[in-house]
């Protein structure tokens, strides 16, 4: 199979991430090397944001939701990639450095996807009503027992990842994501559900 070509700089957190990374697609690669990124790193950075552009592909835990906080701080018009925690998992090990190439090209080209829509839709000017942290709660997104169990799986089948309540609506307001589209992913999930039971 051919590789994923990406035009963005990738900003991964470990030598190992770039390894998996470069398997599954052709790119410049950053590794922060965790937490401590040093000037030089950041220069380099700064050098691929300038030049190419930014997508941010961190591991699916805190550390990795830390780091992307970090560079997003920095560069907010980066793209976003998000690798669900079942898989990046390999022995009790989350990290990126952990999923199949497949996976990685797979959350790749959803951050793409992702992002072109965002963009068709600023550039339109239909972007949707901001869903509101009540929304949430109509959605069962927060707020009951299972609600970070459905936040994981919505973000997974969206492309966004996992947050808690308050990160996961900032993500789907940031990708102008509308409640009829979640209500839809909701409702297939659902249904899967069903038929697993019967």
């Amino acid at each position: 199979m051919n590789k994923l070509q990406v035009k963005e700089a990738i900003i991964v957190e470990g030598r190992d991430d770039v390894d998996a990374v470069s398997k599954a697609c052709d790119a410049l690669i950053i590794a922060t090397h965790g937490f401590g990124i040093t000037k030089e790193t950041w220069k380099l950075i700064d050098k691929a944001a300038r030049e190419k552009g930014l997508l941010i592909l961190t591991d699916p835990d805190f550390s990795g939701e830390e780091i992307r906080r970090r560079i997003t701080a920095e560069y907010p018009d980066a793209k976003q990639a998000y690798l669900p925690r079942s898989k990046a998992l390999k022995k009790g090990d989350i990290g990126v450095e952990n999923a199949a190439p497949e996976a990685i090209r797979e959350v790749l080209e959803q951050a793409a996807a992702l992002d072109t829509a965002r963009s068709e839709k600023q550039a339109d000017g239909s972007r949707p009503e901001p869903l509101s942290g009540r929304d949430l709660c109509e959605l069962g997104l927060d707020g009951t027992p299972g609600s970070k169990g459905l936040r994981i799986l919505v973000g997974a089948a969206l492309g966004i990842g996992y947050g808690n309540a308050k990160t996961f609506r900032k993500k789907i307001n940031y990708f102008g994501i509308d409640k009829d589209s979640i209500k839809e992913i909701i409702e297939s999930i659902e249904q899967q559900e069903k038929e697993k039971q019967q």
